[in-house]
Order: C-alpha cells, then structure tokens, then sequence
C-alpha cells in the first residue's frame, strides 16, 4: 500500500462522499478508491467509513482521523510549496458555492475581469441558495447570508450587512391600503422568502420594543429574484433586502412602508475550512469579494 495515496483517497472520499467523485477527482478507477481506503483500514485496525451501496458516512473513527489527515497532508502541501516559489501563484481550480440572488445582483459582472487577472486559475462556481455542507461537498468556500451564523470549525470573514424593507407596489396600497403598523401585516397578502431563517415570522424593532408577527400568504418561494418579481407585479407585499430593490425604491416602481421600524438584517460572509496558510487561489477571491462589497457598500452610500 501507497500510505500518502491512500491518504489523499480517504480525504477525498470524505470530502465529496462519495467513492466514485474522488475517483473522477483523482484519476482513479473506483475499484482503486475502494482498494485504497479498504488497505487503509486494514492497516489501521478500524473502520473509518460505513458505506453501502446507496449511501456512505464517516464512523467517529474515521472523522476524527480525518481532522489529523487533513492538517498533515496541508502540512505537506505547505512544505512542497516553500520550495517552489511558482506555487505561490493562484493556480488550480477553485471551487465557489454562493446565493444566486447575491451573486448575480453583487458579483457575477466582475467575475470575468477576477479571473482575467490569474490566467492559470479556474472557477467552478454553484449557484445555490441551500445551506451548503462545503467540506463534505469537496468546496474551497462559501458565501453565506445568515442573520445567525451557526458555530463551526470553519473561517468566516464578514464582507457586508444587508438591512431588509418591507415594500410592495403602488397598484397594491391602491387594492389593500398601507400598513400603519407591523400587526396590520395580517390582513395583507404576504410574499414569503421560503428559505429565510424565519419564513412565516416577520420581527420588527422601535424604541426598544419587539414585535413579532406571523405573517402568511399566497406565495412562498426560495427566490428572493422571484419574491421581487412578485412585487413589481403588484401581488402583494414582503421583506426583502434594500440591495435588491434599490433601483425600484428609487424609480418609484416599489414603495416602503413601516419605514420608522427597524426590520431584520442579513450578513454576509465568506466562509472557508480553517487553515494556517490559506491556498493562494482562496486568498485572491478573497481580496476580490472584499473589494466588490466594499465598493457596493461606498457606492450605495454616495
């Protein structure tokens, strides 16, 4: 048995579960994944993966043998890069998950001048609103809204805050009138974020109270693209982050209402594994989506 192959095939394994992806991954026919990671145990004394022939999990043994293979071989890599300078380049791919709404309001114009500046690195970037386990996924980071980020083993770098408006279209208060308080919110028809934190409860602050209302609706839907289509279209009204709905604030196409009300905010983060020395394809996105939010952020305020 190879020990530093068979090493590389169970981190593999374990981050993208599943033996056949780590294969693709690694140029490796299945039967030698399956090979590699059974000698492993065998040599080990304990089984590090239950798997059947649908599905495959981590033992305790072999999550936290994982943890020390990981900081060994970035050890290694580590090691490999102090005596090759032309490593120190972002090289490789880079794989990105991110929120589709946020991407492609926020970010998705600039990518094409980021990846201009690095000629020898590709992105891979998935577009996806779920909560992304981006270890066991086989992700380098993740852009993540939450307005509660849960604790965990990964980095998070804060790149910027984005307060909510609840709002609706002209045509709407004309049908249903203005809310003149956050309770009002009862009697209207309400677009729902389905994968908010907090779908079906609107939470509202003023001069040290809290209002939290149940609210409910027609329409839920895990688009917050959509929930702002819904709007413009007149159908109701909802909680949606100011960025996405600047220009119609501004335009008048959209009108804000509770505006003396403090609503929910989400932050954004960048959040990648803990590392002592980040890769530096990882380092570079970095700098870039600090620099895209900070100038968002300058711009709006201007």
């Amino acid at each position: 048995m190879d020990r530093l192959t068979a090493l590389r095939v169970f981190r593999q394994v374990a981050e993208v579960n599943s033996f056949a992806e780590a294969g693709r991954r690694l140029g490796l026919s299945a039967s030698a994944v399956t090979k590699n990671v059974a000698e492993l145990e065998a040599n080990l004394g304990t089984r590090l993966i239950n798997r059947t022939t649908r599905r495959m999990a981590l033992t305790e043994e072999g999550r936290i043998y994982l943890q020390h293979v990981t900081q060994g071989l970035d050890a290694l890599a580590r090691a490999d890069q102090v005596l090759s300078p032309t490593r120190t380049a972002p090289t490789g791919t880079l794989r990105v998950t991110a929120p589709m709404t946020v991407t492609l309001t926020r970010l998705s114009i600039e990518i094409p001048a980021f990846l201009t500046r690095y000629p020898d690195l590709k992105l891979d970037l998935h577009l996806d609103d779920r909560r992304v386990d981006i270890v066991r996924e086989g992700f380098d980071l993740a852009i993540r809204a939450s307005d509660n980020l849960e604790d965990s083993s990964l980095v998070a770098r804060k790149l910027d805050v984005m307060p909510h408006v609840l709002c609706a279209a002209p045509s709407y208060f004309e049908r249903h009138g203005r809310p003149e308080a956050p309770s009002d919110l009862k009697l209207h028809n309400c677009i729902r974020f389905s994968l908010s934190g907090h779908p079906d409860t609107w939470e509202f602050r003023k001069d040290g109270r809290v209002e939290k209302i149940a609210i409910d609706g027609r329409y839920s839907v895990s688009s917050s693209l959509a929930v702002r289509d819904a709007l413009r279209e007149g159908f109701g009204v909802s909680l949606i982050p100011y960025s996405y709905i600047e220009g119609d604030l501004k335009s008048g196409r959209l009108q804000q209402v509770l505006d003396d009300w403090q609503t929910v905010e989400t932050t954004l983060y960048a959040v990648y594994p803990a590392r002592q020395h980040l890769a530096p394809k990882i380092r570079v996105f970095l700098d870039f989506l600090v620099e895209e939010f900070t100038r968002g952020i300058h711009a709006s305020s201007a």
